[in-house]
């Protein structure tokens, strides 16, 4: 898998070939069946004696490819962690400038801008780990910013049976790792949600008081909706100052849209 921007990289290297040059290679390779273009700057090598049409590409390596500094996240980084509750034929990543979402073999790739507490602060890499996936190096969250991204964009990571049920089945948190994320997040619901999440969880995620009460001290000073999508009557959690449908705070799947 590599863009065009990383193909003429290469060719610059070997002593350098014009634009055109360039194109010419890249079109006799698809005409003789080596490479197959996933969008336009986006190539997927196949290897030798395979036919193109019909080679599984990864759709992990085309997310991490359609940006230069794209980061695999939300349900996909739940998913390429092996913690997604259920599979989609949808592909999510974050960068400074998201390219078009665009389709390819009926599984579509979308792209999200970095929270702009991030950006402000120049801490987009955050919690971001490398992982090399065939040959591959790819950029993904970590488990810890995973937990944060997905509840403070939900509607990139699932249903809330989704989203609850992948994050249940992680065992272990850096708790501190994902309070220090929260709170460049600079977002009074996020951090209310990620408290919330947190505490009905405090035992088998060996939570203490004091990572709760520096939660609460960045929730929502007056009350704030779970989901602020659908605004649906909820319990009212005081402490976090959080509006939570009773299903999810019952954790009663099967009727959420």
């Amino acid at each position: 898998m590599f863009s065009g921007g990383e193909f003429a990289e290469y060719l610059n290297s070997r002593g350098g070939y014009g634009a055109r040059a360039q194109e010419a290679l890249l079109a006799y390779h698809r005409r003789t069946g080596k490479l197959v273009q996933i969008k336009r700057g986006l190539y997927a090598v196949i290897p030798a004696g395979e036919i193109g049409n019909t080679w599984p590409v990864d759709p992990f390596l085309i997310t991490g490819k359609v940006t230069p500094d794209a980061v695999l996240s939300y349900h996909t980084a739940l998913a390429f962690h092996g913690r997604s509750y259920s599979m989609r034929n949808e592909f999510f990543y974050s960068s400074v400038r998201p390219a078009s979402s665009f389709t390819f073999r009926a599984q579509r790739f979308r792209g999200s801008r970095f929270p702009i507490g991030l950006t402000k602060t120049d801490s987009t890499d955050i919690g971001v780990l490398l992982a090399e996936r065939q040959g591959v190096t790819l950029r993904v969250t970590s488990l810890e910013r995973t937990l944060v991204d997905v509840l403070d964009r939900p509607r990139l990571s699932g249903s809330w049976e989704e989203i609850w049920r992948s994050l249940e089945s992680i065992e272990f948190f850096s708790i501190d790792s994902v309070i220090t994320y929260t709170s460049l997040l600079g977002n009074a619901t996020t951090a209310a949600k990620v408290g919330f999440y947190l505490e009905q969880h405090r035992e088998i995620l060996m939570v203490e008081e004091q990572h709760l009460g520096q939660l609460r001290a960045l929730r929502p000073r007056q009350a704030h909706y779970l989901d602020r999508g659908s605004r649906v009557s909820g319990k009212f959690v005081a402490k976090w100052n959080l509006v939570v449908p009773e299903d999810i705070y019952h954790a009663r799947w099967g009727e959420i849209a």
